[in-house]
């Protein structure tokens, strides 16, 4: 037996191509049952696809580089579950493209952040960090009060997320931009339309000025959604007991 190992080790590319062999018989055993199943996630109810003004709020998010400083997992260790909440399950980032988790934290772990605090808090944050957390390094981000939401893009950037299997049904397509304005304008005739297409989903003035759609409006919605899906209650009493 061990004669054929020093074979092996004396001629370099029969040792090479013994190795992709068994690297490839190695792969394809792992990835092969991959085709034959509809999902690697579990899903969890209340899981659901972002609204246009909470992805344009994302959006925002990753292009000001917030995900540098704050991650959004939350490992399943006692300090972290104690200072922040439930720990992350991969159905939460199911409809994420690219999701956020990370390890760097400047600033908190923002997993769990949506309706820990008020959209009046948010603001102030935004606009000076140091206002609500004097020992804050964050740079403040006032502007986006300042820039009208461009929701032009938004059928496109909902149509990319399908041809990822995010759920998002023609008619949320279509009326995208509508449905991103009536969320921030819950007292518009599209407000009924916007509820009817994403029922949960909060509709209200997120930043404080009810004449305009904002960069901030988006922004601040992305945040107060974020770890409200889960009625994780509901869930740790579900939950098998090897899985809590």
């Amino acid at each position: 037996m061990w004669k054929f190992h020093k074979w092996f080790e004396r001629h370099s590319l029969i040792l090479i191509v013994g190795i992709l062999v068994v690297v490839s018989i190695g792969g394809l055993v792992q990835i092969t049952p991959l085709f034959f199943i509809e999902s690697t996630i579990e899903r969890v109810e209340g899981v659901r696809p972002y609204t246009p003004l909470e992805l344009a709020g994302r959006e925002i998010y990753i292009r000001e580089g917030c995900y540098v400083c704050h991650s959004q997992m939350i490992r399943p260790l006692r300090d972290e579950v104690e200072r922040y909440g439930h720990y992350s399950l991969a159905a939460e980032s199911m409809y994420d493209h690219p999701f956020q988790w990370g390890s760097k934290r400047t600033g908190p772990d923002l997993a769990r952040v949506g309706n820990r605090y008020s959209d009046e808090w948010h603001r102030a944050h935004l606009v000076n960090p140091r206002s609500v957390v004097p020992e804050s390094v964050m740079p403040p981000y006032a502007f986006l009060a300042r820039a009208d939401l461009n929701t032009s893009l938004l059928p496109d950037h909902l149509r990319a997320n399908r041809l990822l299997r995010v759920p998002y049904t023609d008619e949320q397509l279509a009326n995208a931009a509508t449905d991103a304005r009536a969320q921030a304008e819950p007292l518009s005739s599209n407000a009924y339309d916007f509820e009817h297409r994403y029922p949960g989903a909060a509709s209200r003035d997120f930043d404080g000025n009810p004449d305009r759609v904002t960069e901030m409006d988006a922004l601040i919605a992305y945040l107060q959604m974020l770890g409200t899906g889960v009625d994780f209650e509901t869930y740790q009493a579900e939950a098998p007991e090897n899985t809590r």
